[in-house]
């Protein structure tokens, strides 16, 4: 199984997301990811980094590291806008180029109202995303999209040409059921071990025998021992940061990474907190 970062993104200091995917590569880390926001979450006024031009710096320093999104949302970018920077990623990366694609979801509204897009209904997002999948697979192809009910006719061609895997977020069914359709990977974000296996499972059996396999991302809080984890909690708990995220010590995330490994998972990405050393703390508790 692959370990994956979650770089800090929202921020506005470019040195900080660098900086840790310089310290995950010199750790071991597969590879780095980037989520796709105009602003953090609820939080208008602060500042978010473009996941893009992150990336690609990334692969410039460190070609060795997939590099992805994690996810771009299908209603932010047009199909061929999001194909291009997909493509150009790949080839910075020598051919390790990830585009994860989501569907959005409530709290995504904010965004598309504060830059003036559009935001469509879950159903309309859903079929959305299942129609942006089948478009890059055409156009990584070399191909044509001849267009559809919400994805115009993109004759293309890519050029330079690039082919990323194409991985598909989100826990919904529906989501999960346009992933085992059409893309490389499917990515449960902060599900704990059993609604984990459950989705693998479900992915599976949609699959019908097609290759797709499953990932799981999400916050992590991982002390070297049960006492560091009690102290870390309650820094967190003073500075009135949520701990609704996974928690626990190595050992314990070790135990959750190989559970996650038995369902059939192929990448963990991770987003530590607690510290910028967090990042090595996952890392041991990996080859633990």
């Amino acid at each position: 199984m692959k370990l994956g970062l979650s770089l800090p993104m929202f921020t506005a200091d470019v040195g900080r997301p660098l900086a840790a995917a310089a310290t995950a590569a010199a750790a071991g880390y597969d590879g780095v990811f980037a989520p796709d926001h105009l602003f953090p979450p609820g939080a208008p006024g602060r500042p978010a980094l473009e996941p893009f031009a992150i990336l690609a710096a990334v692969a410039a320093r460190h070609p060795d590291l997939s590099v992805g999104t994690l996810v771009s949302r299908v209603s932010l970018r047009p199909a061929g806008i999001l194909a291009k920077q997909a493509a150009g990623l790949d080839q910075m990366s020598g051919g390790r180029g990830v585009l994860g694609l989501g569907a959005g979801d409530s709290v995504s509204k904010a965004e598309h109202e504060a830059f003036g897009i559009p935001f469509a209904s879950v159903c309309d997002r859903v079929e959305l995303l299942a129609e942006t999948v089948s478009a890059m697979r055409r156009l990584f192809a070399g191909d044509p999209w001849e267009g559809g009910p919400h994805v115009p006719p993109i004759a293309g061609p890519l050029l330079p040409p690039g082919d990323p895997e194409l991985w598909v977020g989100g826990r919904s069914s529906d989501v999960i059921a346009v992933a085992a359709r059409s893309a490389d990977a499917w990515n449960g974000w902060a599900m704990d071990a059993e609604g984990f296996e459950a989705a693998a499972a479900e992915l599976r059996g949609l699959a019908d025998g097609r290759p797709v396999f499953p990932t799981w991302g999400g916050i992590a809080l991982v002390g070297n021992d049960p006492l560091e984890l009690e102290r870390l909690r309650e820094a967190r708990h003073a500075e009135g940061r949520s701990l609704d995220l996974w928690q626990g010590d190595a050992t314990a995330f070790r135990r959750f990474a190989e559970r996650l490994e038995d369902a059939g998972c192929e990448w963990i990405v991770v987003l530590p907190v607690g510290g910028e050393d967090r990042i090595e703390v996952v890392a041991r508790a990996m080859r633990a």
